[in-house]
């Protein structure tokens, strides 16, 4: 079954000096949006940039806990962390995703080559199939 997952974005004036706001279409927030924010960093303000990582963090999380529990080895915990670059002129240029886990019955190596496997599976990870993906730590804890 086909899920659809929408938001909306309202822009206000020119880029440079406009301002604007995206909704999740959930209803769980709306976000303000900028140009500064965007291309220099700005406290306050979203990035279509950081609403990928949110994505792609979250993607990648479910996928290596799929993968670790169709193994018989379902993680107690993961925390997952995501980067998502942008430069102005270029676009997304990569995506850097980090990853602790507390698996119960998995060792290191295996622990990491599950983390490789989910990132290249994650829907998300193949949506971005056209940035630089890197799995910059993939560490179990505990």
């Amino acid at each position: 079954m086909e899920i659809a997952s929408k938001a909306a974005g309202v822009w206000n004036g020119g880029l440079s000096d406009g301002a604007g706001t995206v909704a999740l279409g959930s209803g769980n927030g709306e976000f303000a949006v900028t140009w500064k924010a965007r291309s220099a960093g700005q406290e306050g303000a979203t990035t279509p940039e950081e609403l990928l990582a949110a994505a792609h963090a979250s993607c990648f999380s479910m996928a290596l806990s799929h993968a670790l529990e169709g193994n018989g080895t379902p993680p107690d915990a993961l925390e997952v962390g995501a980067e998502v670059r942008f430069e102005a002129g270029k676009g997304v240029t990569a995506s850097i995703l980090t990853v602790r886990g507390t698996v119960p019955g998995l060792d290191q190596d295996a622990f990491a080559r599950f983390a490789d496997e989910a990132k290249a599976g994650c829907p998300v990870s193949q949506a971005l199939a056209g940035v630089p993906i890197t799995l910059a730590d993939a560490t179990l804890v505990g």
